[in-house]
């Protein structure tokens, strides 16, 4: 019997892809590839022969919001494709009442904002998962994504073409997708997954080609087929895109000036697989990091903004082992230098950031659906500067050796809907700094109509601090679930081992943990009364440490959300958590088995979202949560008012406030140094200082942009946070059952934080592919100490208009080279 049940699990994961595809889209659409000799002008205008010769992909079918209706009579829609030995083309016509009034906001790539838009969605392997996504919107922006597991990744982006034109009963588009943009098979004759898709905004309603069911499946499954696309061939795909740059940074101390000149490449190795490299890279006009005040026991995570490390990266974010912020962030400092120096040295240059060398990528996918990535990155050695005191002599001393950093990954997908992805990522220092390798097996299995999924990972990391005593450690996680209809849920363990470690290149708030969870939740798929759609949400964790299975505690909650049929989203959650052992916030190691009793929470949260069509919305949220038994209370709010002034033009505010009462944090452990240097205080050594805290935190913030053209645009973006949290005078001892009793301990832990950015960025793109950017930046470095915390906002910004800022200024100039149209030139 044990065996038969095998045969028939191992028959139906190795079921042939389009067996499974067949499971969802039942009635695929499908139509002839034409080629033409003689390709379409893209101007927006449907007057070329081409178009007369290809068959009409029409009768599209509503998406969303009720899902299954066809197009009305007042919107129909109608594309064409043809294709020659260079490109794919298309056109849509697509009808509406008073095309002058359908809504066409400026914006910059890859934001649709306030606007109709036609979008395309091209699966050459015609897999059922991982479709390249390109859209234009009735102002005529471009986007363009990458498609892995149902997510579109924005980061990516290709070098096309595309015009639009309004007349009096149609707006229209035109586009040429070059094969250098794509991933195909050089196969004689092949057939492409290809669909359609309308937004119409007026209507809020988004239609689509080949109907895409939402009971089961995902979305990507449900491509129409253009057939017997003959004799086209990948070209050699070898893109340039050269750099210079130049740079002044201001401040009244000093004035310092940087060039910089590099070069980004892309190559296609094979017609499946894209080797990218970024040589000399300057990062410069990234965008500024969300810095806040952290006083909690865990590090604070950044998201990603330098383009290299965003772009074509869903192969090595699997397994959430991979956080590029670890390359060319901070210097570890291993060894701790500043308390090696001897009494009479001082540190008198730290640098705060690691150089990147450069950094390679190779990815794609084969045909029969393997994902083959290699990722390597190299960092620079990273030195301090120290001086003595007396003969000011100087030595250097290192504090982040020359690394390299590597992930490789192979991901098979199978079934339209599934996979299995081994991936390791190692990190290998120079000398005797720590090394680092974690290896992961995952795997996603669905059955064949998408209804049920079982989700899992297995993973080990390595860390040699001692070449001879390696710590292992390791995390399990396994769950199913069902993702398809009204009822949904899900019911999973997961394990973290005291000594699993990834953070050398990813990132893991704490380990030493167990937790059974779930969640069953109930949803609408169909508009029902005022609603387009709600969903309700009940889900339940139970925790405990995994060393020694000491339990922690049960937080539990119910979560609700919905839009309505005139645009007002909004939703709201009530929170619960047992009274628990916090382990971490001690910082003594969750082994240790020192912990701090948290008490009873419970949080109650509600957000709400308007008509982002009206010229003037708002988002808003606010929140309040109270502790049994306990004098600490938390509540805040963020509002958020956006107004578009027309289409070129638009501003959002946002103020978000947070006040938290009577905390009770981590100050300290008290060492010999503190009792030496206050009288009385013996009793304290080596004990655990908590301290009662009040802190609030004011988070202003301005973005908005100016579009000349859908080539040409300035944007503003300005965030000043501020956080000031005054100490109570009474501190209090960590109990061993984790209760807190009151001493004489005496310091100021008073904190007050600003992060002040304001940045102006005036891109232009001049040709395809190539741009001008202009970049200023006026900033004030995060700072603690510079006023005490209890002070007014406004004596606040007094006080911070004093400090120091510094000007930063750059010209950035990137222009795109096409080797094919090189090679043509020469």
């Amino acid at each position: 019997m044990r065996t038969k049940l095998a045969l028939l699990a191992l028959s139906w994961l190795l079921l042939p892809q389009k067996a499974a595809a067949q499971g969802v889209n039942s009635n695929r659409k499908k139509l002839p590839a034409i080629r033409v000799t003689d390709a379409p002008k893209i101007d927006g205008k449907l007057n070329d022969p081409a178009w007369e010769l290809a068959p009409t992909a029409d009768q599209f079918v509503m998406m969303r919001p009720d899902n299954g209706q066809a197009e009305p009579n007042t919107h129909p829609t109608k594309v064409k494709l043809v294709y020659d030995d260079q490109a794919i083309y298309i056109s849509a016509y697509m009808q509406a009442p008073d095309p002058q009034k359908i809504p066409a906001e400026f914006t910059n790539r890859d934001n649709i904002g306030n606007a109709d838009f036609f979008l395309m969605t091209v699966n050459p392997n015609d897999d059922g998962q991982n479709p390249f996504e390109f859209i234009v919107t009735s102002s005529g922006v471009q986007a363009d994504a990458k498609i892995s597991n149902g997510n579109e990744d924005f980061n990516w982006s290709a070098v096309w073409e595309s015009e639009i034109s309004i007349t009096d009963k149609a707006w229209i588009v035109e586009m040429k997708i070059p094969y250098r943009a794509l991933r195909f098979a050089n196969l004689p004759v092949q057939s492409w997954g290809i669909n359609f898709h309308r937004r119409v905004q007026n209507l809020n309603a988004q239609f689509s080609w080949n109907f895409i069911d939402n009971k089961q499946g995902n979305w990507t499954q449900y491509d129409g087929l253009y057939e017997d696309f003959k004799d086209i061939k990948p070209p050699t795909r070898l893109l340039f895109y050269p750099y210079a740059s130049a740079t002044v940074k201001n401040t009244s101390k000093e004035t310092t000036t940087d060039w910089s000149v590099g070069m980004d490449i892309k190559y296609g190795i094979t017609e499946n697989f894209t080797l990218d490299a970024t040589l000399i890279p300057d990062f410069g006009q990234t965008g500024f990091d969300n810095v806040q005040l952290n006083l909690g026991p865990f590090e604070q995570q950044f998201t990603e903004q330098r383009q290299f490390f965003t772009e074509g990266t869903e192969l090595f974010t699997k397994g959430r082992l991979f956080y590029s912020r670890r390359i060319g962030g901070r210097p570890i400092d291993q060894f701790k230098v500043a308390n090696q120096l001897s009494s009479d040295e001082e540190i008198i240059d730290r640098p705060n950031k690691v150089d990147m060398l450069n950094a390679i990528k190779i990815s794609g996918r084969t045909k029969n659906g393997l994902g083959i990535g290699f990722f390597n990155a190299i960092t620079d050695k990273t030195e301090v500067t120290i001086q003595n005191k007396t003969s000011k002599e100087t030595r250097k001393a290192v504090i982040n050796p020359f690394s390299n950093y590597n992930i490789m990954v192979l991901d098979q997908q199978f079934n339209q809907n599934s996979a299995i992805t081994l991936i390791n990522t190692n990190v290998t220092r120079i000398g005797d700094f720590r090394d680092a390798n974690v290896t992961g097996l995952l795997w996603h299995v669905e059955d064949k109509k998408s209804r049920y999924n079982i989700d899992g990972s297995f993973k080990m990391s390595t860390i040699s601090d001692d070449a001879s005593q390696p710590n292992l450690g390791y995390t399990f996680d396994t769950s199913i679930g069902k993702h398809a209809g009204n009822w949904r849920g899900e019911i999973g363990y997961n394990v973290e081992s005291k000594d699993f470690n990834p953070n050398d290149l990813g990132i893991l708030f704490s380990n030493n943990e167990q937790t059974i969870y779930s969640f069953l939740a109930y949803r609408i798929l169909q508009p029902k009364g005022i609603f387009n759609n709600y969903q309700i949400r009940m889900y339940y964790n139970m925790n405990f440490l995994h060393t020694p299975g000491t339990y922690v505690g049960t937080n539990a909650g119910l979560n609700f959300w919905a839009s309505t049929r005139k645009r007002f989203g909004f939703g709201g959650n009530l929170n619960f958590s047992t009274p628990r052992k916090d382990f971490f916030e001690p910082r003594q190691g969750s082994t240790s088995g020192i912990f701090f009793k948290a008490p009873l929470r419970v949080n109650f949260n509600h957000w709400g979202s308007t008509d982002y069509r009206k010229k003037f919305a708002v988002d808003y949220n606010w929140y309040y949560t109270f502790f049994k038994d306990n004098p600490r209370e938390s509540y805040g709010f963020r509002f958020a008012p956006r107004y578009r002034f027309n289409n070129r033009f638009s501003l959002i505010y946002a103020l978000r406030y947070n006040k938290t009462n009577r905390e009770q944090g981590y100050v300290r452990k008290v060492n010999q140094d503190y009792v030496n240097n206050n009288p009385g205080t013996a009793n304290l050594l080596d004990q655990i200082i908590f301290g009662e805290r009040d802190w609030t935190t004011y988070d202003n913030s301005l973005t908005g942009k100016f579009s000349f053209s859908t080539k040409a645009s300035l944007s503003l973006a300005f965030r000043h946070n501020w956080s000031k949290v005054p100490y109570h005078n009474q501190y209090y001892t960590l109990q061993k059952d984790g209760s807190l009793v009151a001493n004489n301990y005496q310091d100021n832990h008073d904190r007050n934080f600003n992060s002040w950015n304001l940045d102006l960025n005036y891109v232009w793109q001049f040709a395809p592919g190539s741009q001008l950017i202009a970049f200023y930046r006026n900033s004030i470095n995060p700072s603690h100490n510079f006023a005490p915390a209890n002070i007014s906002f406004s004596d606040n910004i007094n006080r911070l208009f004093k400090e120091d800022m510094q000007h930063t200024f750059s010209v950035r100039l990137v222009y795109f080279v096409d080797y094919n149209n090189l090679k043509n030139i020469l």
